[in-house]
């Protein structure tokens, strides 16, 4: 039987409150640039194998191939193995939103139903995710996106199978933080128009899977902050592929100024 969203939202909260006050710690002394926290074993190995096997090959999803990326997603849940609905969701249960927000001192935090950019991530051997900046709102753009929950499951994923969450709390200049992808590991980080991220290119025959939800509240993180499109930059070596990101961004980023959701509605969300 399919464990219910409840019971695994259950799981999650347990394990939260057991590490609260590290996990505050890690947030508060982080928050001033790109805030995050990091949490390994969040729930039963056994039940996490589970969840890895159910999700789709690479042939039953979305393929985002351009300058900016290169990954497969998944997002019209009722596709899939029940299970894995199941678990993004419960992501969203109220019991877990709210103690995240408390370990974030957030308050006013909400799930997004729809996953808007979010579901499931897989990526395979040369794989990569430039760094960039979340969008900065839900797809309606009433809502700021706040919080970014990336939550791992391949089995075995080690630092040098590369696919790693990268944060560059000092900017694209310097060094990242590199995050390992690993096995029943949850990353918690904030968006803002100073959250750089990325992922390294995937150096092993296999698959990285990752379960991704976005939180978003009324009002932004950063009072400077301003609306923006999902925006990406080349890595430090990349220098022309960093003028053509630019240019990619200031064009996309105008048309937002006549077409409030874009040229098209981003297909990138759940149809229920």
């Amino acid at each position: 039987m399919v464990k219910s969203r409840k019971e695994i939202a259950t799981l999650i909260v347990e394990k939260l409150l057991s590490r609260k006050e590290d996990l505050k710690k890690q947030f508060s002394e982080t928050k001033n640039e790109v805030g995050f926290f990091v949490i390994d074993n969040l729930l039963p190995d056994e039940f996490v194998l589970e969840i890895y096997k159910t999700f789709p090959s690479i042939g039953n999803t979305i393929k985002r191939k351009s300058l900016r990326e290169y990954k497969f997603t998944a997002f019209q849940m009722n596709h899939y193995n029940a299970l894995l609905e199941e678990v993004i969701y419960a992501f969203q249960d109220k019991k877990v939103i709210d103690l995240v927000a408390e370990i974030c001192n957030l308050e006013a935090v909400f799930a997004d139903e729809n996953l808007y950019a979010g579901g499931l991530s897989l990526m395979g051997k040369n794989n990569f995710l430039n760094p960039h900046l979340d969008n900065s709102h839900d797809k309606d753009r009433n809502r700021w996106r706040v919080l970014n929950l990336l939550y791992y499951v391949t089995p075995n994923w080690q630092n040098t199978h590369g696919g790693n969450l990268e944060i560059w709390p000092k900017g694209l200049k310097n060094n990242p933080i590199s995050i390992i992808s690993k096995f029943n590991r949850l990353v918690v980080m904030t968006t803002h128009q100073k959250s750089w991220h990325s992922v390294s290119k995937v150096l092993k025959e296999d698959v990285r899977c990752c379960i991704s939800n976005y939180y978003f509240s009324d009002t932004p993180l950063l009072a400077s902050d301003t609306f923006h499109v999902t925006t990406f930059r080349g890595r430090p070596e990349e220098k022309i592929k960093d003028f053509m990101l630019q240019v990619d961004n200031t064009v996309r980023s105008g048309l937002r100024k006549f077409f409030k959701k874009g040229v098209r509605e981003n297909p990138h969300q759940y149809k229920k």
